[in-house]
């Protein structure tokens, strides 16, 4: 790989990993912001919400719009964007401007996330394959570290350093990417010459919003009424008027000639949605613990932001350790073994949580940590290897798509199940029964893997 490759991954890689950095660096910061703002645990969660709503929307719409106006052009224009806002969010007035800088952040971060790949492949032919190892190493390396750096960040700046940290490397980013990406070949004539209608079919405008109208509604429906303590006509509304458009977005999918989220796909490949349905319940359990564990130190054991950015490093230092095994070993024997054990491992680790109590020593509170690190690592390699397997060729784009689609819905599932299991305050009871029902949910990813690994005899 020459020098110019080198720079160009390096100028990527900055961008691409702004988006996983801070969608994991807020997890440590859930406790400092609903005291800083006096939120319960509830209102707080749309920090969340917001960031992977977006998120699931963005990156597919992103990488359609490449298409009609440049890789360069989309990169650059989402560091322009993740500035603005990482610059803006931490003079927020009120929660709910912190929210909008929030999304915009995340529009902007997914703009780089959706064509960082496209631009590694396209420029980059000699060794190919590990130029995309270092972006896997970049988007994994800084989901891991982020609550580490957050706890660092918060402890010795308070919360809007978690923000502005985001700066330099944006900077940095720009600078580089200015300079070493190809600029843009010209769009084919079909492209250029697309009305604003077919460019509204084509990113399938109707069913984004749909998606978004419906899934907005009907968290607002739950967590309204979890957060009140009793159900009133207007949290049924909101709940109804949600269920309603998601209702409405799935036969829109299914009539639409460019879906959003193509659910046809489904009901044609029951093996590869078995394995969508698998990788939302991973992450359910993955995020439970990644976004619920720092909130239960920080306001129940009153462990300090730094301290529990240390702590939580643990949880991704395993994954990123396991993840390299998990390769070489699915090679071998292919991902069935590997996701059966993380399914135990996690399994393990929640019941871990339930024995759990304020006195409970570090030591114990890593052990949970490492058998989600490490069930998560197994999962990272194994999840999308069965996919590729289950996977027709001629739909993989279309397959990874949903896959990732997947992964956003287990952590937007995640922190609905955060919110309605902790209410208002973030109590060691309520963490005992997060454990209980992330027990469950590993106990029933066990069965599906164990099931599967029975049934291929048969065939």
């Amino acid at each position: 790989m020459n020098a110019r490759s080198r720079w160009l991954l390096i100028s990527v890689g900055l961008g691409v990993l702004l988006n996983p950095l801070n969608s994991s660096m807020i997890s440590v910061a859930i406790a400092r912001l609903q005291n800083v703002y006096r939120l319960d645990f509830t209102e707080v969660s749309w920090i969340i919400f917001s960031f992977y709503i977006a998120s699931a929307i963005a990156q597919p719409v992103m990488g359609k719009a490449s298409d009609l106006f440049g890789r360069r052009k989309i990169f650059l224009a989402g560091l322009v964007v993740a500035f603005a806002a990482s610059l803006a969010a931490p003079l927020s007035p009120s929660f709910g401007w912190l929210i909008v800088f929030r999304v915009v952040q995340s529009i902007g971060t997914s703009m780089m996330v959706s064509v960082g790949m496209a631009i590694v492949r396209v420029h980059i032919t000699e060794k190919q394959a590990s130029a995309l190892s270092v972006m896997s190493i970049f988007l994994s390396g800084a989901a891991a570290i982020g609550p580490f750096i957050g706890g660092v960040l918060i402890h010795w700046w308070d919360w809007h350093g978690i923000f502005f940290v985001n700066i330099p490397i944006v900077a940095a980013g720009f600078l580089l990417a200015s300079r070493t990406i190809p600029k843009d070949e010209p769009p084919a004539p079909a492209l250029r010459n697309m009305s604003w209608r077919q460019w509204i079919t084509m990113i399938d405008a109707p069913g984004i919003l749909l998606f978004a109208a419906g899934l907005v509604a009907l968290l607002a429906g739950l967590l309204s009424a979890k957060s009140s303590a009793h159900i009133s006509f207007g949290h049924i509304l909101t709940g109804g008027i949600g269920l309603i458009a998601l209702v409405a977005f799935v036969r829109h999918e299914l009539q639409a000639s460019s879906p959003f989220i193509p659910v046809r796909t489904f009901a044609k490949y029951p093996e590869m949605t078995r394995i969508n349905v698998e990788f939302i319940l991973v992450n359910v359990l993955y995020y439970s613990l990644f976004f619920g564990l720092p909130s239960y130190l920080q306001m129940v054991r009153h462990v300090s932001e730094f301290h529990t950015g240390l702590l939580m490093l643990s949880l991704g230092l395993c994954s990123l350790a396991a993840s390299p095994i998990a390769g070489r070993w699915i090679d071998k024997s292919g991902p069935g073994p590997a996701l059966l054990l993380s399914a135990i491992l996690m399994a393990l680790g929640s019941v871990w949580i339930v024995t759990m109590n304020q006195s409970s020593p570090a030591i114990s509170v890593c052990v949970a940590l490492g058998a989600f690190g490490i069930g998560n690592g197994l999962n990272s390699v194994g999840m999308q290897a069965a996919l590729f397997k289950s996977a027709p060729k001629e739909i993989i784009g279309v397959a990874s798509g949903v896959f990732m689609t997947s992964r956003y819905l287990g952590t937007i599932l995640s922190s609905l199940l955060l919110g309605i299991v902790m209410g208002d305050t973030f109590s060691a009871g309520g963490f005992r029964l997060l454990g209980v029902i992330l027990s469950v949910i590993a106990l029933l990813l066990v069965f599906m893997n164990w099931r599967q690994r029975m049934s291929k005899p048969l065939k």
